[in-house]
């Protein structure tokens, strides 16, 4: 292995910004929680792990079974 290594003639992975993409997302300390045990568990980091459980719902096109019900409206007084 050398000390030093010349990049000067090296050029950006031009794939690297399809890779991945940073973006700010708000878990709850309960699914946070999960992920990380999961991780301790496999040896993935949890981060990794989140995206894996994500890109498996897309890919299956899964869609969660909610039901919403209208808030009562509040009586001024």
């Amino acid at each position: 292995m050398r000390d030093e290594y010349d990049f000067s003639k090296g050029r950006p992975n031009p794939y690297a910004k399809r890779l991945k993409k940073r973006v700010t997302i708000r878990l709850d300390e309960r699914t946070i929680d999960y992920f990380r045990e999961l991780s301790e568990e496999t040896g993935i980091p949890y981060q990794t792990l989140i995206n894996l459980y994500l890109r498996d719902c897309a890919a299956s096109r899964r869609r969660l079974s909610m039901s919403w019900r209208p808030r009562k409206a509040r009586s001024a007084g």
